[in-house]
């Protein structure tokens, strides 16, 4: 389950561009929490997602083809 959501987050970057953790959570049908958690674990895992905090922030990959 948890590998399906981490490949879902970085489909979903990739297709829509930066993402709210609330939007992510939304359609992925989870907690915001949760999705901080994949975030970090793809981060740690070498995956070029990032946050952007403030108005209009969310997350993104460094870079989408």
């Amino acid at each position: 389950m948890r590998a399906g959501r981490l490949v879902a987050i970085m489909l979903l970057l990739e297709r829509r561009g930066r993402m709210t953790g609330a939007q992510l959570a939304a359609e992925l049908e989870v907690s915001e929490r949760t999705v901080l958690r994949d975030v970090e674990e793809l981060s740690g895992a070498g995956v070029p997602v990032f946050a952007v905090r403030g108005r209009g922030g969310g997350y993104d990959l460094l870079e989408r083809r």
